[in-house]
């Protein structure tokens, strides 16, 4: 197997629900991977149907992960995680599923003669390189079964470490169109340490985006989540979109901070421990609901325009961009929503 040459200390056997076969439980000896349990699964599908009530710009998703090292306070994927019979707090940073043959399932599912090469989006759950990817090296399988069966993907992601994969990011592309985009909430340090224990500084993440796009790969930014009172500050969006534009971001996108299902206690359990000066706030924005008021929405919006370093682009520089335009005829295409489907495309609306 592709990670024969690892050392592994412990070995023991997990049956996951949804999986016939039992996991192998694997622990790393390595400083950051401390007290978490990797299950290795083999995966029947890997090629998985986004639901028409999500109103994603994206049909399709393959996501080699479950469960996140990266422990991101706010990670709206967390309540996935009960389903495997895991807490969505802990467990999800610290009990993670592998799916071991990742790509040899992505080939055969893309090189299927029924397959349409609709666009496949990765890092819509988990981020696929998280801490763990350097050791199982799955996705170079997959942007190979990508490419060479010419299906248009994106990825999304917080860590540099997808440069490892530009060669064949870039190979891909000379078959269809591949971007990436690298999530980037905040510039600020303790921010950063505080809501994102885990993952990358946000500064190497801002050198990929720069390296991709002189790669020739379209990357942008994703300012997400924008949380009040804790990465909306003017000083400190100010700085990172300055530094977006000086890496050649395609598009700078931002999305609410959204607190669906467990999330919420999870990050109220936060704020009640780092920022107990923001308790009462949340506790008013999101007394109605699971996204924020649209007067807070338009509030945000307007922030990243006019921190901008050219006041005049948002919306109007990335809607003349094809992927954009991609985007916005995929919600097009889609029936409208009179439930939460709408909310919810206001919140991954690009501006």
């Amino acid at each position: 197997m592709r990670w024969d040459h690892l050392s592994i200390d412990h070995d023991e056997a997990a049956t996951l629900p949804g999986y016939r076969e039992p996991a192998h439980v694997r622990r790393f000896d390595v400083p950051e991977a401390m007290d978490t349990r990797f299950y290795e699964v083999r995966a029947k599908s890997v090629l998985n149907r986004v639901p028409e009530r999500s109103r994603m710009p994206f049909r399709w998703t393959i996501n080699p992960y479950r469960g996140c090292s990266h422990a991101c306070v706010y990670c709206f994927a967390r309540p996935t995680h009960t389903f495997l019979g895991f807490n969505p707090g802990r467990d999800f940073e610290r009990e993670i599923v592998v799916k071991v043959n990742a790509p040899e399932v992505a080939r055969a599912e893309l090189s299927r003669p029924r397959w349409r090469r609709e666009h496949v989006a990765m890092g819509t759950n988990t981020d696929p390189y998280q801490w763990v990817e350097s050791k199982y090296r799955l996705m170079p399988g997959v942007w190979e079964a990508l490419g060479d069966s010419a299906t248009p993907s994106s990825v999304l992601t917080k860590s540099p470490l997808l440069l490892r994969d530009a060669d064949l990011m870039v190979r891909a592309a000379e078959r269809a169109p591949v971007y990436a985009d690298l999530s980037i909430p905040t510039w600020d340090e303790r921010a950063w340490r505080q809501t994102e224990p885990h993952t990358p500084n946000p500064r190497a993440r801002m050198e990929a985006v720069a390296e991709l796009n002189r790669r020739g790969i379209p990357t942008g930014v994703l300012v997400a989540p924008l949380m009040p009172g804790v990465n909306d500050a003017p000083a400190h969006l100010a700085p990172l979109l300055a530094a977006a534009a000086e890496a050649g971001a395609v598009q700078i996108g931002g999305i609410g901070l959204h607190l669906r299902g467990e999330t919420r206690d999870v990050f109220m359990d936060w704020l009640r421990s780092c920022r107990p000066d923001l308790v009462e706030h949340y506790e008013e924005l999101y007394g109605a609901g699971d996204y924020l008021p649209a007067y807070e929405r338009r509030r945000l919006a307007q922030l990243i325009r006019s921190e901008s370093r050219d006041p005049a682009p948002g919306l109007d520089a990335v809607e003349g961009t094809e992927r954009f335009r991609a985007m916005r005829a995929a919600r097009a295409a889609r029936p409208h929503d009179t439930g939460g489907g709408v909310a919810a495309a206001e919140q991954t609306t690009l501006f």
